[in-house]
């Protein structure tokens, strides 16, 4: 690639600009030569996607990650799945399922001459051998690291100091799966349609050793199974991945149970810079890539790439911390910061089209939503009528931003944080930025409590309140509020109880009344908008449809040249 420059060398900004052109053009160049070798001279129908992350592994049990669950969701298939562009829950590789009226006993029945990719009998058996496997891990196993999902789902180990959401499992007959539960539950069924929860083979976890990860350095050394022999039940199997050259190749299933996918070959390209990624579709090089700048998909469109955004399913929020300003902890500082913003705007200048103001800290789709809730609209001069009668006229906060990230409800984090920090010092609040990479101690101190007011969002796993509001403050201290904010404990203890109502309707009333006093008597945070991602193909791909989870399927795709 030639000589780095020196210490003493130093490029003009037109320099600079042209040298990065070059490299990425020459990288460009790279990328394509690789991708059309492994397309090969005749391979039928083959899609190559540019991704914008590797995989950690293949086993989407030990995975928390999207771009691994991008690849393993091509492969494997949970007990209940999704609807196709959409997020109810539906039929996967249970046909159906029922639960006693207590919600503790859900009878699964099992779809019929289903084979893993490695030939043998998806049943019963197999379903109860992957709770076990789950429900069993030891050792480093048990990290939040690598069992996140579990933890967040249900919670302990067996044998562990923490309960467990799962209880047992039995397998009544070949075609009828019962999980016994501890208590009721709202994430249930829908949370096993989590990618983590898919079904993998027992006969090819225990020949490759899935559970045998070590504790390497800063992450973790994968088994076998994890790195060479994933096995499930879905549309495509796992054929190679490249490490040299970034990229997993899946070859179709001939034998999967239903409708068998259209493309012969799909590859997944790793290109983690957008801008590479936008070159190499309009080169040819790659079919479709994912998170296209916004400020491209116009001229995307004018070039007669396919340009789909999805419904958004995201909630981006202004975090409040508790821990170490002491105004922050009184609610009329609260919400003075809440009339200070001007959301109108900021998704207006700072977001692509489609994105809204966020009412709650969940979209319209989800079950408790209510348009019954106190408002914020922007008033500067309400918000210092606040501070002075809080005490605090003259308040200053460290506003955190991140960096070297993009995500999809905070396309621009830059830009938002400017036109936020912007608004704040109208309404005359002295704002001290503070930015951090995003994995460079953001998200950890973030999580921590150490952000003053901060920015994060969230894109919902399934369609659960619980999913939203109870991973964000179903905890008594968490990014939000800790030992000096009491209430904190009364709503955990509320996102609790209704996560554990059985009857459908009164948990509906429930997280609706939670939604109605997050907004007016807590106010942890200030919901801000809904982002629509969008997701970009050449003109010859057909049949991608979006999902609002971005968790596209592939199989429904074919090439049409």
């Amino acid at each position: 690639m030639g000589a780095a420059a020196g210490p003493g060398f130093r490029l003009s900004r037109v320099g600079r600009r042209l040298v990065t052109v070059g490299l990425t053009a020459v990288l460009a160049t790279s990328l394509s030569a690789c991708v059309q070798s492994q397309r090969g001279e005749d391979s039928g129908q083959t899609m190559v996607f540019g991704a914008p992350g590797a995989p950690a592994l293949f086993d989407p049990f030990y995975a928390s990650d999207g771009e691994t669950f991008r690849v393993t969701r091509q492969m494997m298939e949970g007990l209940v799945g999704f609807e196709s562009g959409g997020v109810e829950v539906e039929p996967e590789l249970a046909t159906d399922w029922t639960s006693s009226e207590d919600g503790t006993k859900w009878t699964f029945q099992l779809r019929e001459g289903v084979k893993f990719h490695d030939g043998t009998d998806f049943n019963a058996e197999a379903v109860c051998a992957n709770f076990e496997r789950w429900y069993n891990q030891t050792g480093t196993g048990q990290s939040s690291a690598l069992s996140y999902y579990w933890i967040e789902t249900f919670g302990g180990f067996a044998g562990g100091d923490e309960p467990s959401l799962f209880s047992s499992c039995e397998a009544s007959d070949p075609t009828t799966a019962v999980i016994n539960l501890t208590r009721a539950t709202s994430k249930f069924p829908a949370a096993l349609g989590l990618d983590s929860f898919s079904m993998q083979s027992p006969t090819a976890m225990k020949e490759y050793e899935a559970d045998k990860v070590v504790a390497k350095g800063s992450g973790f050394e994968y088994s076998e199974y994890a790195r060479k022999h994933p096995t499930g039940t879905g549309p495509f199997q796992f054929d190679s991945y490249d490490q040299n050259n970034q990229s997993v190749v899946l070859r179709r299933n001939d034998d999967y149970w239903g409708d068998k996918a259209n493309l012969d070959r799909l590859i997944f390209k790793v290109i983690s810079d957008e801008s590479v990624r936008k070159q190499e579709l309009l080169s040819g090089g790659i079919d479709g890539y994912d998170f296209p700048n916004p400020a491209d998909l116009d001229s995307l469109r004018q070039q007669d790439f396919n340009v789909q955004v999805r419904e958004p399913f995201n909630v981006l929020y202004l975090g409040m911390s508790q821990k170490n300003n002491p105004a922050l902890r009184k609610l009329k500082v609260r919400k003075a910061l809440a009339y200070a913003v001007n959301r109108e705007n900021l998704v207006n200048a700072n977001l692509p089209d489609g994105a809204e103001v966020a009412n709650l800290f969940y979209p319209s789709s989800v079950d408790g939503y209510t348009e019954d809730v106190a408002k914020y609209s922007y008033d500067p001069e309400k918000a210092k009528r606040l501070l002075n009668e809080a005490g605090h006229s003259d308040l200053t906060i460290e506003f955190w931003w991140p960096t070297q990230v993009t995500r999809p409800y905070m396309p621009d984090p830059r830009g938002i944080f400017n036109s936020l920090a912007g608004d704040m010092r109208k309404a005359g609040i002295n704002v001290e930025p503070v930015s951090k990479p995003w994995n460079g101690g953001y998200i950890s101190d973030a999580n921590k409590g150490d952000a003053e007011v901060f920015l994060l969002g969230w894109t919902g796993d399934y369609n659960s309140p619980d999913n939203f509001i109870g991973t964000f403050f179903g905890s008594t201290e968490n990014q939000f509020y800790t030992k000096p904010a009491p209430w904190g404990e009364e709503l955990a203890n509320r996102l609790d109880a209704a996560d554990k109502e059985p009857d459908p309707t009164k948990r509906e009333r429930m997280y609706t009344e939670i939604n109605r006093d997050l907004k007016s008597k807590y106010l942890p945070a200030v919901p801000l908008s809904h982002s629509p991602p969008a997701i970009v193909t050449a003109p010859h791909v057909k049949g991608l449809v979006t999902s609002p989870l971005t968790a596209e399927q592939f199989a429904s795709v074919s090439i049409e040249k």
